[in-house]
């Protein structure tokens, strides 16, 4: 019985102590120009989902609806640069939309809504962040 107990102790032990050895010896590293990478790239990508915006907004569709919103094109165009993150992306990414339509001559009308959706949206995160 005596004998059992060792042998189960032992064998417990080399178990539970096995797999943190091996986790212990996994490395995570990320190398600085693999960190520098893909900061660049994020840079990048805001810098060009800012531009996307700021085409958006100088469209003469948009400014007229903007200007009968009463909603401020310079103002907005001003929050551009504090969007961030995913408001940033989303926002980027529905202007994207409308630019490819109106520059494309489509014949499908982009509502008067969606254009106000997307200026509300800038104006409501800048002015949450003030």
């Amino acid at each position: 019985m005596q004998m059992f107990r060792r042998i189960l102790a032992t064998t417990l032990a080399v178990m539970l102590t096995a797999p943190a050895a091996g986790w212990a010896q996994q490395t995570h590293v990320v190398t600085k120009s693999a960190l520098d990478q893909a900061v660049q790239q994020r840079v990048s990508q805001d810098q060009a989902d800012r531009e996307a915006l700021r085409t958006f907004l100088q469209n003469p569709t948009v400014k007229s609806v903007a200007a009968k919103a009463g909603v401020s094109i310079e103002r907005a165009d001003a929050a551009v640069s504090a969007l961030q993150g995913a408001e940033l992306r989303q926002a980027a990414t529905q202007a994207r939309a409308v630019n490819q339509d109106l520059a494309g001559g489509a014949t499908v009308v982009i509502t008067t809504t969606t254009i106000i959706i997307i200026l509300l949206v800038i104006l409501l995160i800048v002015v949450a962040v003030d």
